[in-house]
């Protein structure tokens, strides 16, 4: 089985970059930072503080997390709720980056992760992909871009969904966000640095496949 492991900052691109790559070369796509989001969810709606290791711990044992696939669509299903639409806002994302930190959030979700790598042939993407979740993937990238580049990115798809929000509000999110994610998102001594602020979407899904077929021999359809 063939591992991709795709680690970097939020913003970057790193799902989206990932999904079109995983379908370029039939590889199953499996969306950590969903997972992550899932839980930071959960321990909103259970108005617990996501930052809290002593206050979430115990919540995980009420916690079921799967991962479907529909015509190729991944699906997020918490308790059986399908919460797919709902763990995009920034709220949910700010909630996820805290709980990542958790111990007993990590561990809960390894287990998950790594069975995944076992059955297909994957491209994960995430927080410590690289260093802990597949530290022997044939292929790893750090992929990143400046924080003002991401900030615009993300301010745009807020706006494209209705989100009343700021650039400037957008950007300080990203550098807050950068700050608390600082641990998890270290590059893998052996990972490829690809830095997309000059790439556009297709430049940079372009860019990784050659990387990948560099890496491993395997080419996209």
């Amino acid at each position: 089985m063939y591992a991709i492991a795709i680690d970097g900052p939020a913003g970057a691109g790193k799902s989206s970059v990932a999904k079109a790559a995983a379908k370029a070369l039939g590889f199953v796509y499996v969306d950590t930072g969903a997972l992550y989001r899932t839980v930071g969810l959960y321990l909103l709606r259970s108005e617990v503080d996501p930052a809290d290791a002593e206050a979430v711990e115990p919540k995980l044992r009420d916690i079921q997390v799967d991962l479907k696939y529909e015509d190729g669509v991944q699906h997020v299903i918490l308790n059986g709720e399908d919460v797919s639409g709902l763990i995009r806002t920034p709220e949910v994302s700010m909630a996820a980056s805290a709980c990542a930190s958790v111990p007993a959030v990590r561990k809960f979700l390894f287990s998950a992760q790594v069975d995944m790598a076992k059955k297909y042939n994957v491209i994960m993407d995430g927080r410590d992909i690289g260093t802990t979740i597949l530290p022997n993937a044939q292929v790893k990238i750090f992929l990143t871009a400046s924080p003002e580049v991401r900030a615009e990115r993300r301010y745009k798809e807020l706006k494209e969904k209705g989100v009343d929000v700021s650039y400037e509000e957008t950007l300080a999110n990203v550098i807050r966000r950068d700050k608390q994610d600082e641990k998890q998102s270290k590059a893998a001594e052996d990972s490829i640095l690809l830095d997309n602020s000059e790439l556009d979407f297709d430049g940079t899904v372009n860019r990784l496949l050659e990387i990948v077929e560099e890496r491993t021999g395997v080419k996209h359809g």
